[in-house]
């Protein structure tokens, strides 16, 4: 891939939407309509659903957002007005993770169906301050999905109005999945599948209503008090060293503080009461989701990490088929988009295109 597209973007929120929008316009309504084909098909949400169903959907979904974040959704509608698509259509393209947790249980039946083959494979991790090179901690994850949103990454560089700047991993048409701001706090995510997705907010909201503050304990309560749609394991730092897994279904979320050792997290719950609300995988997927949290476990052994370190377990692909940099095989054709590794206190912030063996990461700073 080459450089990763980096757009600035100022103002309100209408108006960083409206600058997103409009930078990418064509491309948003390209994605958009792979999402929205992607939610009818049952690899991904448990069943075959006419395209005006997922839309309804969404649309019910859409007055939760706005009671959660009123400010994001003006930003979605900058992007709305900007591409001519609707907010229901935002909610697909920019939360689909979540959103097919909520398909999946429609009809209440989630828990009968399995998921598919290696549906999600990102590796979140983070470093605390006395495993870290400097004793300056780290976080970071790859960020795998279907290969069709790989062309379709972005950094969104942004400086609102009376909000901390922040940063964001993102796709075109979503707000943020993975991100820093200028506070030092700093946030990322990894899939779950939840058999309990209901009605509610989707995740790149959560991310982006967690850089929103100046503080770690505000942006982990926007994790926990959210009305969440679907389920994700999150990842936050802070500047301070402080640290915190927080495992989020819709209806129930754990919370583990960093310690003095590496955590890393995958795509299957932890914590045990979590184990009862997922849906049921293959034991293909459950094997290599468990196969990888070993090996990035191993690969964070070490004292004194480095941002190498950290670039080369993003790069692994040594797990003997659990690989921590993915390929797409059918039938998910899931793949390594991309990845980010971030240093709260330093305000660093270092991104890579597509796979990360195959490409070069840059590096950024927050301010």
């Amino acid at each position: 891939m080459p450089a990763i597209r980096r757009l600035h973007i100022s103002g309100t929120h209408y108006e960083m939407g409206r600058q997103h929008g409009e930078a990418f316009a064509d491309e948003i309504r390209q994605f958009t309509k792979g999402r929205i084909e992607l939610s009818m098909d049952p690899v991904w949400a448990g069943k075959a659903l006419p395209r005006e169903q997922v839309i309804a959907i969404a649309e019910a979904m859409l007055a939760v957002h706005r009671e959660y974040a009123p400010e994001l959704v003006e930003e979605m509608q900058g992007i709305a007005d900007a591409t001519g698509l609707s907010l229901a259509d935002l909610v697909v393209v920019g939360g689909f993770t979540d959103f097919v947790d909520v398909l999946a249980n429609v009809d209440n039946l989630a828990l009968m169906r399995p998921v598919d083959g290696k549906m999600d494979e990102c590796t979140a991790f983070i470093v605390p301050d006395s495993r870290a090179i400097d004793g300056k901690g780290f976080i970071g994850q790859t960020w795998d999905m279907h290969k069709d949103a790989t062309p379709h990454v972005i950094l969104l560089d942004g400086h609102p109005q009376d909000e901390p700047a922040f940063m964001v991993f993102t796709s075109v048409g979503c707000v943020g999945m993975i991100g820093m701001n200028s506070a030092g706090i700093a946030i990322g995510i990894n899939n779950l599948r939840g058999a309990d997705g209901q009605i509610g907010v989707t995740w790149p909201f959560v991310v982006r209503k967690a850089l929103m503050q100046h503080d770690i304990e505000a942006a982990v309560r926007c994790i926990t008090e959210a009305p969440l749609a679907g389920a994700h394991n999150y990842v936050v730092r802070d500047a301070n060293g402080q640290g915190y897994n927080i495992e989020a279904l819709s209806t129930s979320h754990t919370i583990a503080p960093l310690n003095d050792e590496s955590i890393v997290h995958t795509n299957h719950c932890l914590a045990p009461q979590h184990q009862r609300l997922e849906r049921p995988s293959t034991e293909e997927r459950i094997r290599h989701s468990e196969g990888r949290l070993k090996r990035a476990q191993q690969l964070l052994q070490k004292s004194a990490l480095s941002v190498e370190n950290l670039m080369a377990l993003t790069r692994d692909r040594a797990g003997n088929g659990d690989n921590i940099c993915v390929y797409p095989v059918a039938p998910s054709y899931v793949e390594t988009s991309g990845a980010v590794i971030m240093r709260p206190a330093t305000r660093e912030f270092w991104a890579v295109w597509g796979h990360p063996d195959s490409n070069e990461y840059e590096r950024f700073t927050v301010n």
